[in-house]
């Protein structure tokens, strides 16, 4: 089967990744996020988070974040595109009135150890486990410390096996949040706000025309490039390439070309295409 090509390595493993963290101050910090990002904010309290999107006027993607709110006002954790556009962003629309004040971006590294006997997604990335958030040069704690990372091409093999946008292939390339799976990302009950409008018309008139599929390719195929077209056997366009691994070995001793694409809407049901195996991502949700 084609998800036996998708098995995790045997646990525990750890994986890291960058992330920005933005602290906010003041009142209206929740009330100024609700309005910036796809995802109703203002019923958290302190202590508590949600993951959200960032999206332009047209709802095209620009980053993913989690919103944790804090007794003096919320925590910005920016999970993938660039955590300082996200800060000049937001320093742009802050003015007096919204009682607001605005911390300089924190570096860090999100470091997931995962682990089956963990909490749900505690790792991160959908994947059980623990995670810790530290400086780049800050010492690993014991736990991470005992564990091999996985390496720079396992870690994409995993982000495509997850279903997790980054820039350039799923981030800032015209593609809205319900095209890559994050449904649960999106609110759409809860008002006015940047990119609220596209959103509400993509999904009431099921105006989706692709999704985004995980594709593997066996050794000795020419593998399709980012930004190549897919296309059916009568010549018509299928779907478009957005990430790709080339002769690597996934969990299982299955050696070939591994990547992520954007599919068209007749052909969402498609388990192979020109060579391809696909299949839905880990932690993708699609109406």
């Amino acid at each position: 089967m084609i998800d036996d090509l998708w098995v995790l390595p045997p646990m525990p493993w750890r994986f890291s990744y960058p992330v920005t963290l933005i602290h906010l101050q003041g009142q209206g910090c929740l009330r100024l996020l609700h309005g910036q990002t796809t995802q109703a904010l203002l019923d958290l309290t302190a202590g508590q988070k949600r993951s959200t999107c960032f999206v332009n006027a047209t709802a095209w993607l620009g980053a993913l974040a989690e919103v944790t709110a804090t007794d003096g006002g919320a925590e910005l954790l920016v999970t993938a595109g660039c955590g300082v556009e996200i800060h000049r962003a937001l320093d742009r629309v802050i003015f007096p009135a919204d009682q607001v004040q605005l911390q300089a971006p924190l570096p860090l590294r999100w470091h997931g150890l995962v682990d089956r006997n963990g909490s749900l997604n505690g790792a991160g990335w959908g994947l059980p486990g623990y995670h810790w958030l530290l400086k780049p040069n800050e010492p690993l704690p014991k736990p991470l410390e005992q564990l091999k990372p996985l390496d720079q091409n396992q870690q994409e093999w995993l982000r495509y096996r997850q279903g997790i946008p980054a820039d350039p292939g799923e981030l800032n390339a015209g593609l809205n949040p319900f095209e890559l799976g994050l449904r649960e990302w999106v609110s759409l009950d809860k008002g006015c706000y940047l990119g609220q409008e596209t959103l509400a018309k993509l999904y009431s008139r099921a105006g989706v025309k692709q999704q985004l599929r995980r594709w593997f390719a066996a050794a000795g195929t020419t593998p399709p490039q980012p930004g190549t077209s897919l296309m059916g056997p009568g010549g018509e366009r299928a779907g478009t390439v957005s990430s790709c691994l080339n002769d690597f070995q996934g969990a299982v001793d299955r050696r070939g070309c591994w990547g992520l694409a954007l599919l068209r809407r007749d052909w969402l049901e498609s388990k192979q295409l020109v060579g391809l195996e696909l299949s839905l991502p880990e932690t993708s949700l699609f109406n």
